[in-house]
């Protein structure tokens, strides 16, 4: 898939940030990096879901990890590094959901919209333990880390919707500012996880697809 700047972006994207030098770390090889990373957020994020970023200490990742401090240490050099790759992978998720979603074959404008719209708030939800402490927790990241995941959010997940708006609206004959929809639907993907906690007597299916019409309406789509 491609952004609204032609070049091709996939879940690789998100892996790399080893390879700019924002992570530092002594390992070489990259797909055990990968690897590594990935157990690494997963076996911190159960100890912040518990206790907090802040009151979690490196040597709790390390064990909760199944992993000695001086190999920790080869993956990353901080915490700071791994909240910074817990705003990676989240958006690398996202994207392999889309991916898995086979919206390549869709050939289909206002077809792909739907899918990826539904596939992308049910992710959203199901997932939302991790998108609030991302969205907690992200002020606190260094200003080159945050600028690094500002800029990721634009080019891969802006960047989607604006390709995407930009074939469904030649499709509906519709004009309006394509980049101001794409973050628009990017910030009301989120709003059952933000606010989910208040809408609990609702079924799931329910507020998604009240959400999915309430969205393609506001951009014209339906209705």
């Amino acid at each position: 898939m491609e952004t609204s700047g032609g070049k091709s972006v996939s879940s690789k994207h998100t892996k790399a940030s080893h390879q700019r030098g924002l992570v530092k770390l002594s390992a070489k090889n990259e797909k055990l990096i990968d690897i590594r990373h990935e157990q690494i957020i997963e076996g911190a994020c159960r100890l912040f879901f518990k206790k907090g970023f802040h009151p979690t200490t490196i040597r709790e990742i390390a064990q909760e990890c199944g992993m000695s401090m001086g190999k920790l240490y080869h993956y990353i050099s901080s915490k700071d590094d791994v909240l910074f790759l817990v705003n990676k992978y989240i958006a690398m998720k996202w994207y392999e959901n889309i991916e898995r979603s086979g919206v390549e074959k869709i050939k289909d404008p206002l077809k792909l919209l739907e899918i990826a719209l539904r596939r992308t708030i049910e992710f959203i939800t199901k997932n939302k333990k991790l998108l609030l402490f991302v969205y907690t927790e992200s002020k606190y990241m260094e200003k080159r880390y945050l600028h690094e995941v500002l800029s990721l959010d634009d080019k891969l997940i802006v960047g989607f919707w604006r390709q995407v708006l930009e074939k469904a609206y030649e499709k509906k004959k519709i004009k309006t500012d394509k980049d101001f929809s794409a973050n628009l639907i990017a910030f009301l993907s989120v709003f059952l996880a933000l606010r989910g906690w208040n809408l609990k007597k609702r079924s799931n299916k329910k507020n998604i697809d009240f959400l999915m019409d309430f969205i393609l309406r506001g951009l014209g789509i339906v209705g």
